[in-house]
């Protein structure tokens, strides 16, 4: 009887040793989630911050996700050049943080590089011209989108992991693995079907591709801002249509939820295809494909549209 306490015992300490184990991990926005996703494949699932839909530069937190935000085991952001409002918050938590951006072994990029480095193209682009929020010189946080980033995060991501849950370790170095030879597959698949558009001119509302378009020989061949919900004026709008008049048939993606109203002004009577393209995956499902499915959609979209042309 003796020996039948002693061994409920253990197994009660053992189990609830087992439940400490878990990590709550926590990301701001769903790339992030969907690359933690990968490496916590089989063991645990990540949590996002921030909703479907929700801008990375201006979100005002639930009381809710506050209290998450604080009790999260391992929380990641890009950083305050995407995430500013998040900064005093992180700032208070007890847990691990990690700024994605200060990450040792990325490669980063900063506005105004992604025409100067393409001298042999001769798209019509004024290299002044840039989001409102996107200064030249200043970093582009839209780091995820270079599948080379994506794997120093998983590597981060799989050490932290380990650090907090050993009897993983392995688990979490065998998905590492995992993701970075799906990620060299789907890197080749890439590179041969976006080589064959290379040439063809497109626009975006909001200049966050440029490390996609790096990776892939691509560039867009200007940015249509409209200064968050404010319309530009009728000059700046004959402007920006006169360059689409002068690109011919080209492609002008825009980002869900909603098309801008823009962008129905600008095109009108026009040979341009419209298409969405979703830097934030926003209706992946967060598993431990859902990176790739993210890469692949913005492939996918941006060679449909340009191999139409």
């Amino acid at each position: 009887m003796a020996r039948l306490f002693l061994l409920i015992l253990s197994v009660f300490f053992v189990s609830g040793a087992a439940a400490r184990e878990k990590v709550d991990l926590l990301t701001s926005i769903k790339p992030l989630q969907l690359i933690a996703a990968a490496v916590q494949d089989g063991v645990d699932e990540p949590a996002v911050l921030l909703p479907p839909g929700a801008s990375a530069h201006h979100y005002a937190l639930r009381p809710s996700d506050v209290r998450h935000l604080q009790a999260a085991d391992l929380f990641y952001w890009i950083g305050p050049d995407m995430e500013v409002f998040l900064k005093p918050l992180v700032a208070g938590r007890h847990g691990a943080s990690q700024q994605i951006q200060a990450l040792p072994g990325l490669t980063l990029r900063h506005f105004g590089e992604a025409h100067a480095a393409h001298d042999d193209h001769d798209h019509d682009h004024d290299h002044g011209e840039h989001d409102h929020d996107h200064r030249p010189g200043s970093l582009d946080a839209h780091l995820w989108l270079l599948p080379a980033n994506a794997l120093v995060i998983a590597e981060k991501m799989a050490g932290d992991l380990a650090a907090l849950d050993p009897t993983n370790a392995q688990r979490y170095q065998a998905n590492l693995a995992a993701f970075r030879q799906r990620l060299s597959d789907l890197d080749q698949r890439l590179q041969a079907r976006l080589a064959r558009v290379g040439d063809q001119p497109f626009f975006v509302f909001h200049e966050a591709y440029d490390y996609f378009e790096a990776a892939y020989g691509l560039r867009h061949a200007g940015v249509f801002s409209a200064g968050g919900e404010a319309q530009p004026g009728a000059r700046h709008v004959a402007q920006m249509r006169q360059r689409l008049q002068q690109a011919g048939p080209s492609c002008v993606f825009y980002e869900p939820p909603a098309r801008p109203r823009l962008a129905q002004t600008l095109t009108r009577g026009l040979p341009v295809q419209l298409a969405e393209l979703d830097a934030l995956g926003s209706g992946i499902t967060a598993d431990a494909r859902g990176y790739e499915r993210l890469l692949e959609s913005l492939g996918s979209t941006l060679a449909e549209c340009l191999e139409g042309l």
